[in-house]
Formats: structure tokens, sequence, C-alpha cells
């Protein structure tokens, strides 16, 4: 049997098209119209779900200057920490009137949170589901407090090794989740497709049997639509407004277009995986006419002796395959023929 989950009534597994989820994330850029403007542009899009990221500065990190706490390198060089994330962050004042409108587009809502009042505030909500973001996939007691919620739980991977992953699913178990998926991530902001290593979806299908996924912070879709190949249930992406508007996570974001496009496009790649199957299609059938078969190039009598001189492989295929052009020469013909018309098996004794 298997893996399967559902979230807000709707099922999530590898018979189903792909669970998209449009990450928010900071996106807002300080603007609650602003997020609101994506909640909407999220929906016309066609994803499954937007999440949100639920933590306050001083409950994801300390307030210190020391180097610890100051970011070396990549999109956010030289920031400390807690400005980063005092920028970054959500204001909690904003969950509610963002899962009232996402109610009323008819789109599901969820968080990720980062410490334990953040489960509590989204209780409140009754938020679906939990998402438990890579970099927090090693606390255990956030995910343990989570699990008991009995919610479903899509757990990221990023920077986590097999035996890490592990201990997580196994404490969602512990915890009293049910409903558990993983994503396959790589976090870095942005990721060089050739970081991702797919293959390790199918891998972690077998190792863990769970609903697996992409958490996929390239540029482009590319990536995200080859994981439907290799079996990813579920996709989530980065979304903005304007991937210029200047944002901690705008540059590495999906724009509306795209993200239309990559709820489209996963769709038609998941569809175009179907089953094992070697017969005619159904979009073939009118093209037999376009395949080689035996034809008659004589007007023959009965009792003749059929020589090379006598048929031929041409198109359109309505007669017997050309395998049988050698077995047929020298067999002798039962009726008249005419040239032009098919071979067929009961023309000859």
């Amino acid at each position: 049997m298997k893996p399967e989950i559902s979230i807000a009534g709707r099922r999530i597994s590898h018979d189903v098209p792909p669970y998209v989820i449009a990450e928010l994330s900071a996106n807002h850029n300080g603007k609650l119209e602003t997020a609101i403007k994506i909640i909407e542009e999220v929906a016309k899009a066609g994803a499954d779900a937007v999440k949100l990221q639920t933590y306050r500065p001083d409950t994801i990190t300390l307030q210190s200057n020391k180097d610890d706490f100051k970011i070396a390198g990549g999109l956010w060089d030289g920031r400390s920490l807690y400005d980063l994330y005092q920028e970054a962050h959500m204001p909690w004042e904003w969950h509610k009137p963002l899962f009232d409108y996402a109610s009323k587009l008819g789109i599901t809502i969820f968080s990720s949170p980062f410490d334990m009042t953040a489960i509590d505030m989204l209780e409140d909500l009754n938020t679906p589901a939990y998402k438990i973001a890579s970099f927090e996939v090693v606390d255990l007691p956030l995910i343990r407090y989570a699990a008991g919620t009995g919610k479903p739980m899509i757990i990221s991977t990023g920077m986590a090794d097999a035996e890490e992953i592990a201990e997580a699913v196994e404490t969602a178990r512990e915890g009293g989740c049910k409903d558990i998926a993983i994503l396959h991530c790589v976090s870095g902001y942005p990721a060089p497709a050739a970081d991702y290593n797919l293959k390790t979806i199918p891998d972690m299908i077998n190792r863990f049997g769970l609903v697996t996924g992409l958490s996929d912070h390239t540029l482009d879709n590319t990536t995200a639509i080859a994981s439907v190949c290799l079996g990813a249930s579920i996709i989530e992406k980065h979304f903005t407004l304007d991937r210029m508007g200047g944002g901690p996570d705008d540059s590495f974001s999906l724009e509306p277009h795209e993200l239309m496009a990559l709820c489209r496009d996963s769709k038609t790649a998941w569809n175009s995986l179907g089953q094992v199957d070697y017969g005619t299609k159904s979009s073939e059938q009118g093209n037999v006419k376009f395949r080689r078969s035996l034809y008659y190039i004589a007007d023959l009598k009965a009792g003749e002796l059929l020589t090379k001189e006598h048929i031929r492989s041409v198109r359109p295929g309505y007669g017997l395959a050309p395998k049988f052009y050698e077995t047929l020469i020298g067999r002798r013909l039962t009726k008249d023929i005419g040239r032009n018309t098919p071979v067929r098996i009961d023309d000859f004794e």
C-alpha cells in the first residue's frame, strides 16, 4: 500500500496530482496588504496551499553581535540573525486576518512554527497542518509538541542526514502524529539544481515509507517538475509578487506567472507518468495508416505461388506485418488477388 496523507480534505499521494505549496515566508516585506495580495495570487495560480512562517526574532534567536550570530557570505552577508528575523518575521496579529482571507478564497493555509508558543497560537486558529522547517528538523522537542496536536506534519530535511531524518520521523510518530510527509530539500538560497540529487527522492520513499516531496530553492521550475517524475507528491516553492522587491527572500522566489506554470506543468508531468503500458494509445488509433505492412503490387490468380515481385512492405499498416515477408514467399494463393490490397493470412493454403 502506497503512503498517503490528507490536509484539509485534500488527499496527497503518488496516485493524485502533486500538492503545490506556495511559501509566503518574508515576502510580505512588512506590509499586511502585500501578504493578502500574495494569498490572492497564490489562489489564482491554482496552488493547493499557502504557507506562513510563525516566529518572533526573540523566539528564533538571541539578540547578540557576537560572531556566532552574524551571517558571513551568501544572500544575507554581514547581517545579524536577530536583525534579519526582525525584518523577516510576520507579526502574529496578522495571522488571523490571513487565515480568514485564505478561507474566504477557498485555499488551504498553514504555517511553520519555530517554537511551542507559535504552535499554541496556530492551534487557536485551527491550522489544518504543520510544516517543520529544515533548520528545525533537529529540534525534536518542537516536533514532539507539534505532533501532540494530532495534525498532519510535513518535515523538510535540508542539511539533515538519514539518521536525523529517521529521528525526526520517529519523534513525530511517538508524539502522536499519524500523517507524516517529508520533503527532500537543499538549504541554499538559492540552491543550484546540481546540488539537488533528485535520485534521493525514490530512495527516501523506499527508506522511510512516507509521502515524499520537494522543497525547492532553485530559481526556476525545472527541478520541481523533474522531481514529480521521481515520485515527489508535494512541491514547495517560495512565492513573491515581485522578485525585485528587495525583501530577504524575494530574489529566490517565484513570481505569479511562474507559480501558475508550476501548478500547470507539475500536473502535466504527473499525468504523463501513467502506468506501464505497451499497447496502442488513444492518440495513436488513427495513425495505423502510417505503419508499414505487406501489400500486393500485382494482380494474381488463385493457385499462383507468391514471389518477391508480388508483395512489398509499404505504408499503410492494414496488412500483415513485414516480419512475415520471408515466410510467405513460395506459398500458394487460395483466391484471386487485386493489386494494392493488403496481404492477409487467409489468402494462402
